[in-house]
């Protein structure tokens, strides 16, 4: 089931909008969950050791402090999160590997594509840190839906179950 991030928005003005700064990646342009967030600087290995964790519907929030110095997903993650039931990956910084990310069954949404990937051990990782970018401060446990024309981010979930 989808939810339109226009017809949310128009119907909780309190919602979070992100600013329109993502492209869309994964083979899945609409998505929703929960939040769970990580912040990381130019090193993926929290963000591989997440995605390896069940996701039950989640959506991985990467704050990545938007660096384009190198990619914090590809296709191999984008496979994990797939297996491991995540919704969706919101990535403020970049990916690669765009041609297999947008035939995997997963939202991905990021600043854009980079050839190069991530040190890994570089930099430590945490999990379940507030985050803020594109104007949307996120926090773990609020909820995200996402499609084509952007993301809307709540404290308490926004759409019908029908």
């Amino acid at each position: 089931m989808t939810y339109a991030t226009t017809d949310l928005s128009d119907a909780h003005p309190e919602a979070q909008v992100a600013e329109p700064i993502f492209g869309d990646f994964g083979g899945a342009t609409e998505f929703y969950g929960q939040v769970v967030t990580v912040k990381v600087f130019e090193d993926n290995t929290m963000v591989r050791a997440l995605l390896e964790e069940r996701g039950n519907g989640q959506v991985l929030v990467v704050d990545g402090g938007g660096s384009a110095r190198c990619a914090l997903v590809g296709g191999n993650l984008g496979q994990l999160g797939v297996d491991n039931g995540w919704a969706g990956i919101v990535v403020n910084g970049f990916i690669r590997d765009s041609g297999e990310i947008v035939e995997q069954a997963i939202g991905v949404k990021a600043l854009g594509t980079h050839p190069r990937k991530s040190e890994k051990g570089l930099h430590s990782g945490h999990r379940n840190r507030t985050v803020t970018f594109a104007g949307v401060t996120f926090k773990s446990g609020q909820w995200l839906y996402a499609d084509a024309d952007g993301i809307v981010v709540s404290d308490t979930p926004i759409h019908d179950e029908k």
